[in-house]
């Protein structure tokens, strides 16, 4: 086996939970080969360099081997390597959340209690 479908292997690599959502994610374009938008029925080969996007963090992984079937995640993690500048870049992603504040807080008065609520409800009535 020298090449295999992308859906399939984003699968068996674990980045996604069924193939179904894989197959998505590609046809969405979160899914990038070579910097290029690509289809689900790709096929892709050991050495090629792959970029998903996981909860807006891109990922940049390099294919070091090929799998049709879905095995333990210590397998899986075999099947490719993360570039550093994408292991980097998702450590300051992460710590730029970690560290942002909770856009709730932001609120002058927090939500709106029921009281609130009515009290906004007798004044549009009242006009």
């Amino acid at each position: 086996m020298d090449k295999i479908r992308i859906d399939k292997w984003l699968w068996a690599a674990r980045f996604f939970k069924t193939r179904s959502l894989a197959s998505d994610a590609v046809n969405h374009g979160q899914v990038q080969m070579d910097q290029r938008d690509v289809k689900a029925s790709r096929e892709i080969r050991v050495g090629d360099l792959i970029t998903v996007m996981q909860a807006k963090i891109p990922r940049t992984v390099i294919v070091k081997d090929l799998s049709e079937q879905r095995g333990p995640a210590p397998l899986a993690q075999q099947l490719y390597e993360e570039t550093p500048d994408s292991l980097d870049n998702r450590a300051r992603v992460l710590e730029r959340n970690r560290l942002s504040p909770e856009p709730a807080l932001t609120l002058a008065h927090g939500r709106p209690t029921k009281r609130d609520r009515r009290d906004l409800q007798k004044s549009w009535n009242t006009e």
